[in-house]
């Protein structure tokens, strides 16, 4: 078999991540050994736990064939640990995993500001204003989002590094197949999400607190918006803490439940912060250059939970009057004023939106982009407040032109 199949065998073993490390470095690292040691060997690895080995034992070649077939017909990448894309970052957690699951692209990990937005799922509406805001002002700051993806304040902070127009890796704690959300799908059309389970694999809850250390493992810092006193956030932090990461997290009202989990974290030590650079400044001198302090610009986009038309951007709004030399058209003024944030791709998709209800594919001719993004800037507009979808793959602009 090819190295890639030994590494594949070992990746989707029913065992716990630990017993998989222990398995690997008895073996030096070489999954083939592993796969060819003689029935019982594993037992005898000190620390292996005996209840996983049922499966490790089978070793069926034609699962790695599997594997294969249906990570080409997802598209996704495996990265295996000997791979050169591994970050190694990830590598220096006490279990990496053996194989990453990829789709989209990876960014250059070890040479990013990576940092964790988590909290809550029942985040209050405070709490995802906050985390929006915090994953885009990371964004637009030079650093890059890392997101569960789950609902609360993981996807907030992904949907503000969206909003930012920057990319964001999502962390799954299920193969992708069983991830339905389309944010997933957003992350992985401009960023990238990755499993350490490949397809076919049952979903298990355990794998959601496995999830932890990857995504801990992939950050240089985790900031935890909103938690209760009892929360998964809290087991997340106290796993950064001991991979040796920074630890951040936003103040919270002394007598509000949401926030007793967040206010403890920052009583045993962690830094307080209300916004990205907060952050993003304790990493400057390790991403000389990479990082920049926000200046001031165009006031941020809102991040309130619930948005509608009403608060839609106004692309032709008189602006007030000045007292200039000699004064531009108010059209062209406010145009400027309005759209100076967005791209060249996110411009052409917003003209090629003549009508409402107008089809992708009419959108994807007009502009002459690629599929990929077309779909990735109309994702992006959509966050933004320009641009609503509609049924049958259809979009419309949310903007009044007056």
């Amino acid at each position: 078999m090819p190295a890639i199949q030994y590494w594949l065998w070992l990746s989707s073993a029913v065992a716990a991540p630990k017993t998989k490390k222990l398995i690997l470095t008895h073996y030096d690292g070489d999954p083939m050994r592993a796969f060819f040691a003689p029935p019982g060997e594993f037992a005898a690895i000190e620390g292996v736990n005996a209840n996983d080995l049922d499966d490790l034992e089978r070793r069926d070649p034609a699962r790695a064939d599997r594997i294969l077939a249906e990570c080409d017909r997802q598209g996704i990448t495996v990265l295996s640990l000997q791979d050169a894309l591994y970050p190694q970052r990830l590598r220096n957690i006490y279990a990496p995993p053996a194989v990453l699951y990829v789709k989209g692209r990876l960014p250059d990990v070890d040479n990013e500001a990576a940092i964790a937005v988590v909290g809550t799922r029942k985040a209050t509406p405070y709490g995802i204003k906050m985390g929006r805001r915090l994953g885009y002002e990371l964004t637009r700051c030079g650093g890059l989002v890392v997101s569960g993806l789950t609902a609360g304040i993981d996807s907030a902070g992904a949907e503000g590094a969206l909003r930012a127009g920057g990319g964001c890796i999502g962390v799954l704690g299920t193969p992708h197949e069983c991830e339905k959300g389309r944010l997933a799908q957003d992350v992985a059309a401009v960023g990238a999400v990755v499993s350490e389970y490949p397809p076919g694999t049952a979903p298990v809850n355990s794998y959601f607190r496995a999830r932890n250390r990857i995504t801990a493992g992939l950050s240089v810092g985790v900031v935890v918006v909103e938690a209760p006193e009892k929360s998964g956030t809290r087991l997340f932090a106290a796993e950064a803490a001991e991979q040796g990461k920074e630890l951040f997290a936003v103040p919270g009202n002394a007598d509000a439940e949401n926030c007793a989990g967040s206010n403890a974290i920052l009583k045993e030590g962690a830094k307080p912060v209300t916004d990205g650079w907060e952050i993003l400044c304790e990493f400057e001198g390790l991403f000389p250059g990479k990082l920049r302090r926000p200046g001031k610009t165009a006031p941020e986009p809102d991040f309130a939970p619930e948005e509608n038309a009403a608060d839609a951007p106004q692309i032709r709004q008189s602006p007030p009057k000045k007292v200039v030399d000699k004064e531009k058209p108010s059209d062209y003024i406010d145009l400027q004023t309005q759209l100076k944030n967005l791209n060249e791709d996110q411009l052409k998709i917003i003209s090629a939106i003549t009508a409402p209800q107008t089809h992708v594919d009419d959108i994807i001719e007009k502009t002459g982009l690629s599929p990929a993004r077309t779909l990735a800037g109309l994702t992006l507009l959509q966050l933004r407040g320009f641009v609503r979808q509609e049924s049958g793959k259809r979009f419309s602009l949310k903007i009044k032109i007056k």
